[in-house]
């Protein structure tokens, strides 16, 4: 049984994100996506809203849950018994950042292994950044995003847009 952690922000989850979801529910016997609290970064969405958004979208595989952490990755993973590190790849500056992260871990943990999938081909140019550009100045999203996904950036977008106004 080998069981392995996919992290990340998931700000908002992509349908990118749910294809490496679904590709590495194949691959191993357990996946547990883990929504990282990166104090550097500003999230959109709180971390409760994220991993509401990911169960909703993962209720079918049957050997994923979701979880979150704080801290070092290599910690959240000895608390979770495992030391294999789930990645997508999607470009070659992708490889070159998830390298360095994977080696940089590996100082800290000389037990963890990073596991890198490739995106699919129709996920090559995808990114939340984008997605979350997109939709908030009124673009369709609905071609990366589930329908939940959405509905929630443009929830999101509208109390935005209402708290600039008053």
């Amino acid at each position: 049984m080998r069981t392995a952690v996919y992290p990340g922000m998931f700000d908002p989850v992509t349908n990118g994100h749910l294809d490496v979801i679904r590709r590495g529910s194949v691959i191993f016997s357990g996946l547990i996506v883990s929504v990282g609290c990166n104090p550097l970064k500003q999230a959109l969405f709180s971390v409760e809203e994220r991993m509401e958004m990911i169960r909703h979208n993962v209720k079918d595989f049957k050997n994923v849950e979701v979880d979150c952490f704080e801290g070092m990755l290599v910690d959240h993973l000895a608390k979770r018994g495992t030391n294999i590190i789930l990645r997508g790849i999607r470009t070659a500056s992708d490889f070159e950042y998830e390298r360095n992260r994977a080696l940089t871990n590996r100082v800290f943990d000389k037990n963890a292994e990073t596991v890198f999938v490739m995106a699919s081909e129709q996920y090559l140019f995808l990114n939340s950044a984008l997605i979350k550009e997109t939709a908030s100045l009124g673009g369709n999203v609905s071609k990366f995003v589930p329908p939940d996904v959405e509905r929630g950036l443009m929830q999101k977008f509208k109390r935005l847009q209402r708290k600039k106004t008053t």
